[in-house]
């Protein structure tokens, strides 16, 4: 294959470095008043990056490229819309918030343009080296958005603890990497692979794979690497943990099931209980960790460490149906996330944000459609049926059962009846709580579309969407085998 042909399966990656890159320019020339168009610029960056996934050369084949470093096949191409359309709505969300907050710079949209390449690396890396290239370039990026507010305590704290605890877990899965290349001789996923498959009990292959999970975990702030999760989304300005919450969890999720199950399928057996005991802790972390909280941003925080959990059991299952059960999962979560975020940047009054759970106190009764917008996503996120959020849980259930981890769906159904608690916690302070002062409605319309289309897309049997995703999510889970 000639460098042009490879080059033209990388075109997306190519207009998000270039196009950030100009943007960086532009921005610089034309100042901080240049936000909202640089805003609007990186949106329609990301839409073209999307539309050439699509246009992949080939139809959608399969492709090795680069000595078999980068690899595009429905696997990538589902990630990469997916981690596309959250960025560019969580760009579009964040207008308001930070020009409300002193906050509207040029570098905020180019910084997630920038970390949106990385995950694009990320979720198509089939090397131990453009791995920790697309790791990096995304996490290099999120320690900068985590301290963006400069000027608060709260974020430049945060920033700081994720950076330290980043450069830790960089640390392990590098010291796991390089373990793994030292008994397999090679950097290539489908050469570690024939190595592990043919080289019996290894022992030092084993314990450089314990290495690079633990450095994995931490990217999807699994438990008991979850330590980061809590801090950074509170500390961290609004918008950004929204985007913190969506598309970086969906990269490192797909870069984790794409190490283990493209690397090391031959010792299934010997991750698979370490990823199912991950897997519980991360669900009783979630569950149980989340009920004492007031802060509804600490309360997503300890969610998404539960439903980080939920999407490991698929994952621990180890075959391809639980492949596809992840790749539903994080679809449908992400989602959710969304959702809830544009209702949480809602939360508005004339005095500033407002990020208590008492806020939302008697919402129905002084703005009935967000709290009824927030209630479906509440519901979604506890896996109340018909939500989507429930057949999400479905199918990891489902896929652990048929691989013979029956405990640990026990344990996660378990777990989702605990986690519901909180989350009925909040829907009963919006519908049966006296009032708290009413919120601002003047919130823009990229919020309103994002908190509206999250709950419509909850009911899937309504829109016959769920058997589209399904069929998708295991197209793209094949193209891994």
């Amino acid at each position: 294959m000639s460098l042009l042909e490879t080059l033209s399966f990388t075109r997306p990656e190519l207009i998000l470095a270039i196009g950030a890159m100009a943007l960086l320019i532009a921005g610089v020339f034309l100042g901080d008043k240049s936000a909202p168009k640089i805003s609007l610029a990186s949106v329609a960056l990301l839409a073209l990056a999307g539309i050439f996934v699509f246009l992949a050369p080939g139809g959608g084949a399969t492709a090795s490229l680069f000595d078999g470093a980068f690899r595009i096949d429905a696997f990538s191409t589902f990630c990469k819309i997916l981690i596309y359309g959250a960025a560019a709505f969580a760009i579009l969300m964040s207008d308001r918030y930070l020009a409300g907050e002193q906050l509207g710079r040029f570098e905020y949209p180019v910084l997630i343009v920038l970390a949106s390449l990385g995950m694009s690396m990320m979720v198509s890396a089939s090397d131990l080296i453009s791995l920790y290239m697309g790791l990096e370039t995304q996490s290099l990026a999120l320690y900068i958005l985590a301290s963006f507010n400069r000027d608060s305590r709260r974020s430049t704290e945060a920033g700081l603890k994720y950076f330290v605890l980043g450069a830790l877990s960089s640390c392990l899965l590098l010291y796991g990497a390089s373990l793994v290349y030292g008994f397999t001789g090679s950097t290539v996923f489908t050469e570690i692979a024939k190595a592990a498959a043919a080289g019996g009990n290894n022992a030092g292959l084993v314990i450089g794979l314990v290495f690079m999970i633990s450095g994995l975990a931490f990217k999807v702030s699994a438990a008991p690497f979850h330590m980061w999760t809590p801090d950074v989304y509170e500390g961290s300005p609004t918008p950004v943990t929204a985007f913190f919450a969506a598309a970086p969890k969906l990269a490192a999720m797909a870069l984790f099931t794409r190490v283990l199950m493209s690397s090391f399928p031959g010792v299934v057996d010997d991750w698979k209980p370490v990823i199912a005991l991950i897997a519980l802790a991360s669900m009783a972390v979630g569950a149980f960790s989340a009920i004492a909280q007031t802060n509804i941003k600490r309360l997503m925080a300890y969610s998404s460490i539960g439903h980080m959990g939920y999407a490991l059991i698929g994952l621990a299952a180890g075959t391809s149906p639980g492949v596809s059960s992840v790749l539903i999962y994080m679809a449908i979560y992400i989602v959710m996330t969304v959702g809830t975020f544009a209702v949480i940047l809602m939360m508005r009054r004339r005095g500033g944000m407002t990020e208590n759970i008492s806020d939302l106190a008697g919402l129905s009764r002084t703005n009935m459609p967000m709290a009824l917008i927030l209630t479906v996503l509440l519901f979604s996120l506890a896996g109340v049926p018909p939500t989507a959020g429930f057949f999400g849980k479905w199918y990891v259930f489902l896929a652990a059962v048929d691989s013979g981890l029956i405990w640990l769906a026990v344990a996660g159904v378990f777990a989702s009846a605990i986690s519901a608690f909180y989350y009925l916690r909040v829907v009963w302070f919006m519908w049966f709580d006296d009032p708290a002062p009413a919120f601002e409605r003047d919130h823009g319309p990229a919020l309103g579309l994002a908190a509206w289309g999250s709950a419509l897309l909850m009911f899937p049997l309504l829109t016959v969407g769920m058997g589209y995703l399904r069929q998708i999510a295991e197209t793209a889970a094949a193209s891994l085998f």
